[in-house]
């Protein structure tokens, strides 16, 4: 029988509550997007251009000091977090309503769609993702941060969408499935109400995964130079700092360290609770 949605969501909130690394994970996230989303109604978004404090060091007028522009860091920082975020975001909500619908359809269909979409992530699969994304980015050198979100969920279904097909494949042997077809329910209504419900917790895991990739995706592409700099952006700020030799001036290192720092702690949040996501929704995992 069916478990539902509401019975999924109570077992996940239990399993990072429950989980001390999921829970752990739970606050790095939570306290990061606070930061991010909250910091900016506390900083100046103006953040001024001053020749006299270029490579300030950390004071209290400013906390992670100042950088090549003269401009604060902190200010920065804040200001900087919320596009890698909210474009990782777009990326694996893009990402995960293509792959749900197609391996969905596709399981449970069988036959001629079934063949398409295999065809279709065969060939999307070929295609080196991140050559792809740097030819895109390296040819329209104003595409957007919407855009870049787009073109990633675009690039990374195919893989969720053959894991979806491969339970939906489970799923539609149930009894409660060939109960609803009895009854002549609908296609529609027995994927999309009665099958994909037993497999929220598996899609919102996959989905924590695509933000995760789409975010490391788009700093690296800032990284490496490829998106316009106009906008406040962490993958920018490491950018800059390599570019100004940051790392050779100690009093320089927060410009370069505290973005690293943020990246790496917002992606150990989403592992951590990733994993026990995984654990209190996997029952073999659950026992061990």
């Amino acid at each position: 029988m069916s478990k539902g949605t509401g019975g999924t969501l109570s077992v996940m909130w239990q399993g990072i509550t429950r989980s001390p690394s999921g829970f752990t994970g739970m606050c790095l996230v939570a306290a990061i997007l606070i930061f991010v989303f909250g910091g900016r109604f506390l900083v100046d978004h103006h953040n001024p251009t001053d020749a006299d404090a270029i490579w300030k060091p950390m004071s209290g007028a400013h906390w992670l000091g100042t950088n090549f522009e003269g401009k604060d860091t902190f200010t920065k920082l804040v200001l900087g977090g919320a596009e890698p975020i909210w474009v990782g975001a777009l990326a694996a909500v893009v990402t995960v309503i293509i792959a749900v619908v197609l391996g969905a359809l596709a399981g449970y269909l069988r036959g001629r769609f079934d063949d398409l979409v295999l065809q279709l992530t065969d060939i999307t699969m070929t295609m080196p993702f991140i050559t792809v994304l740097i030819i895109i980015a390296s040819y329209f050198r104003e595409i957007s941060p919407w855009m870049v979100g787009l073109i990633i969920g675009l690039l990374t279904w195919p893989f969720l969408t053959r894991s979806i097909r491969a339970q939906v494949l489970s799923l539609k042997e149930r009894e409660f499935i060939e109960a609803a077809q009895l009854q002549n329910l609908g296609t529609m209504r027995i994927v999309f109400v009665d099958i994909l419900p037993n497999m929220a917790g598996y899609i919102f895991i996959n989905f924590i995964i695509a933000v995760t990739n789409a975010i490391y995706a788009i700093v690296g592409l800032y990284l490496l130079g490829l998106l316009p700099s106009t906008a406040e952006n962490w993958g920018l700020m490491i950018q800059q700092a390599w570019q100004n030799s940051a790392y050779l001036l100690p009093r320089a290192l927060p410009f370069l360290l505290a973005p690293l720092a943020m990246i790496a702690l917002f992606q150990v949040g989403l592992v951590l609770m990733t994993r026990s996501l995984e654990q209190a929704l996997n029952p073999r995992l659950r026992d061990r």
